[in-house]
C-alpha cells in the first residue's frame, strides 16, 4: 500500500470551510494561505517518501530490548533524525524556546499525515509534543530553561506515566511514591506500564513525566502529584550526566503499532522534579491528556484515510464479475469491483466518515488554538469549554471510525485483505488501540455525560446547537438537506434534555446512555458540517470552479452521508431511551447461564 495525502481535501477543509488564513490572523502568527500550503506540501512529502516506507517492516520488525535498551525497527532513527532536522518536531514548540509556533489548525493536518503513513513511528514524537505544553504551562522557570528547548526541538523525547498494573482509568489506586530530598528534588520509586516510548534509541534523553504519591498526600485522586524524571540528568550547564535510576523492564507483545516501544518502567528511587503544585498533579496532567486525545483523534482519521486509499486503489484495479447492469469493461474479462453497489457502500462510506471527521477535526482544533491564543479573555473562556465538549467526540469518534474503516478495507480486499501481504490487516491492528489508550472510548462517553453534559446542565451543548442551527438557516442551496439537519439538531436537543432528566432521576442512567448518546451527537454534527460542505461546493460550482468533479464529488458525498450514514444516530437513540433496567436486572451470578 502506498500513501499520498489528501492535499485537496484539507485545502477545502483548512480555507473553503473554516477560513485559516484569517484565524492564523486572529491569532497574529504572520501564517497566510501561500505559506501554509507550502507546509503541507513539503509535509505530504516528507510522509510520503520518508515515513510510509516504514510502515510495513516496523510491524514486521517490531522493537527488541536487551541489556535494558531498546532497539527500534529499521529506518525509525535516521528517519527521526531528519524530523528533527527539518524542523518538524518543532513546528508546534512555544517560540520562547525554539519552536515555530504553529496553530493546531495547520499542524494537525500534517500529524493526520504522520498517522496514516506510519502510527508507530508518530507515537514518539506525539507525546513529545504533549510533554511540552504540560511543562510550558505547569512547569518552573528553572524547569523549563533545563528542559524545554531540548524538547522542542525533538533532541529530546518525552513520555507520560500514569497507568500502573492496578491503576488504570482509576489513578486513585495508583501507588508510586515521591520521597522529598533536602536540596529540593524527590526520589520515585514505583513501577509504570503501557508507557509509548519509555525507552528508544531515537533521543540522547527521555523526559519523564510521572504520577506519583507525596508520603504525607491525602488518599485518592487529590492526593497525586506530577514529577519530571530525566532518563539521564542534566547538568547545570545543560549537558548530560549520569544515568538516572530509571529503566524499562519490559516491553509489551502487542496487537499492533509494534515499531513504537511499549514498557514497563521501573523507577528505583530516580530523580524528579515537582511540576505544578504538590497534589495538583492530575490537574497539570490533564493538559497533557487532553492535548493526548486529540492527536489520538486524529489518529483514527489517519488510518481512515489510509484504509480508505488502499480500498480505492484496489477497487479500482480489481477484476471480479460483471456490473448487475451490464458489462461496464467488455474488453477485459471482468469489471473491476468498483462497478458494484455494495463495494460503493463500502468506499462512500469511508470517503464520507474520513472526511467527515477531517472537518470536526479542524473545528476542534481551531477551539483548542483559541483556547489559549485568543485576545480576550471571554473568547479564551469560550474556546475552552467548546474544546472540553468536543474532545470526547474527537477521540472516541474518530477512533470508532478509524477501526470501522480498515474493517470494511479488509472487507473490500476479500481473501487478500486478511492476510499480511496487502497491508490491510495492520491498518486494522494498528487502529485497535486508538480505541482504548489515553482513556477507553467509553471513559470518553462517560466523560461527555458526567463532566460536560451534567456539568453545566447542557448549556455548551446548547450553544454549539445554536451556532450550527444558524449555520443552517443560512444554507441555501439546500433546502431538503437543511431541513433534514435542522430536524436533527432539535432532536439532537431535545435528546439532551431527555438524557438529563434521567441521569438526574436515576445515576445509572449515566453509564446506560453515555456511548450511545456520543455516538448519536458525533453523527449529528458530523451531518451538520456535510452541510456545510455542501452549501460551498454549491458556491463553487455556481462561481465557475475549475474543479467542478471536485465540488460535485462534495456534494453527492454530503448526499450519500445524510441519507445512508445519519439514519444510525436512529439506532442510537432508541437504545439509550430504552432505559438502565434491562442492563441492571440480571445478578451478577446469572452471566454464566
Amino acid at each position: 500500500m502506498k500513501y499520498q495525502a489528501p492535499l485537496r481535501d484539507m485545502r477545502f477543509v483548512l480555507h473553503e470551510l473554516f477560513d485559516v488564513s484569517g484565524h492564523c490572523q486572529q491569532l497574529g502568527n504572520g501564517l497566510d494561505r501561500e505559506t501554509i500550503d507550502g507546509v503541507l506540501e513539503e509535509a505530504a512529502r516528507f510522509t510520503a517518501e520518508v515515513v510510509a516506507p516504514l510502515n510495513r517492516n516496523s510491524d514486521e520488525q517490531g522493537c527488541h530490548l536487551q541489556d535494558g535498551e531498546v532497539t527500534t525497527p529499521d529506518g525509525f532513527r535516521q528517519a527521526y533524525q531528519l524530523f528533527v532536522e527539518q524542523g518538524w518536531a518543532s513546528m508546534t514548540g512555544p517560540v520562547d524556546f525554539g519552536g515555530q509556533g504553529f496553530p493546531q489548525m495547520v499542524s494537525a493536518s500534517f500529524h493526520e499525515m504522520l498517522m496514516s503513513a506510519s502510527l508507530a513511528f508518530r507515537v514518539y514524537s506525539g507525546l513529545t509534543e504533549g510533554t511540552v505544553v504540560a511543562l510550558d504551562r505547569h512547569g518552573s522557570a528553572e524547569l523549563k530553561q533545563r528542559y524545554l528547548a531540548q524538547l522542542v526541538s525533538g533532541e529530546w523525547a518525552g513520555t507520560m506515566c500514569l497507568t500502573e498494573p492496578q491503576a488504570g482509568t482509576d489513578l486513585a489506586l495508583l501507588r508510586t511514591r515521591a520521597q522529598p530530598q533536602a536540596d529540593g528534588s524527590y526520589r520515585l520509586s514505583g513501577s509504570k506500564i503501557f508507557i509509548s516510548g519509555g525507552e528508544q534509541d531515537l533521543t540522547d534523553n527521555i523526559i519523564h513525566l510521572v504520577l506519583a504519591r507525596l508520603p504525607d498526600a491525602p488518599p485518592g485522586v487529590k492526593g497525586i502529584s506530577l514529577f519530571l524524571v530525566p532518563k539521564r540528568l542534566v547538568n547545570a550547564d545543560g549537558s548530560l550526566g549520569e544515568r538516572n535510576a530509571v529503566s524499562c523492564g519490559a516491553l509489551e507483545h502487542k496487537m499492533g503499532i509494534k515499531g513504537a516501544s511499549t514498557c514497563v518502567m521501573n523507577f528505583d528511587a530516580a530523580s524528579g522534579w515537582l511540576v505544578g503544585q504538590a497534589n495538583h498533579g492530575l490537574a497539570c496532567m490533564f493538559t497533557m491528556m487532553n492535548d493526548a486525545r486529540f492527536q489520538v483523534g486524529l489518529q483514527g482519521l489517519g488510518i481512515a484515510e489510509a484504509a480508505f486509499q488502499g480500498g480505492l486503489a484496489y477497487a479500482r484495479e480489481r477484476l471480479q464479475s460483471r456490473a448487475i447492469s451490464g458489462p461496464v469493461a467488455p474488453d477485459k474479462p471482468a469489471d473491476p469491483i468498483i462497478v458494484h453497489p455494495d463495494v460503493r457502500r463500502m468506499l462512500l462510506t469511508q470517503k464520507t466518515l474520513s472526511e467527515g471527521c477531517r472537518m470536526l477535526a479542524a473545528y476542534a482544533a481551531r477551539q483548542l488554538d483559541l483556547e489559549h491564543s485568543a485576545s480576550t479573555a471571554p473568547q479564551r473562556d469560550a474556546a475552552t469549554r467548546r474544546a472540553a465538549l468536543l474532545i470526547p467526540l474527537v477521540k472516541a469518534f474518530f477512533t470508532d471510525c478509524g477501526q470501522e474503516v480498515a474493517s470494511l478495507g479488509v472487507q473490500l480486499y476479500g481473501g487478500h485483505g486478511y492476510i499480511r501481504e496487502w497491508g490491510m490487516e495492520q491498518l486494522m491492528r494498528d487502529s485497535r488501540i486508538t480505541q482504548l489508550y489515553e482513556g477507553t472510548n467509553g471513559i470518553q462517553a462517560l466523560d461527555l455525560i458526567r463532566r460536560k453534559l451534567l456539568g453545566d446542565d447542557g448549556a455548551e451543548l446548547d450553544a454549539l446547537i445554536d451556532e450550527l442551527a444558524t449555520q443552517v438557516a443560512q444554507a441555501t442551496s439546500h433546502a431538503a438537506l437543511a431541513e433534514r439537519v435542522g430536524q436533527r439538531l432539535q432532536e439532537w436537543r431535545l435528546l439532551a434534555d431527555s438524557v438529563l432528566q434521567a441521569c438526574h432521576r436515576d445515576p445509572q442512567e449515566i453509564g446506560a446512555v453515555s456511548v450511545d448518546f456520543l455516538a448519536y451527537s458525533a453523527y449529528v454534527l458530523l451531518a451538520a458540517l456535510w452541510l456545510q460542505a455542501a452549501e460551498r461546493a454549491s458556491q463553487a460550482l455556481a462561481a465557475g470552479s475549475g474543479e467542478p468533479a471536485f465540488y460535485r464529488a462534495k456534494l453527492q458525498s454530503a448526499d450519500f452521508y445524510l441519507r445512508r450514514v445519519l439514519p444510525r444516530a436512529n439506532a442510537h437513540r432508541e437504545a439509550l431511551l430504552a432505559g438502565a433496567d434491562c442492563l441492571m436486572a440480571m445478578p451478577e451470578a446469572d452471566f454464566a447461564f
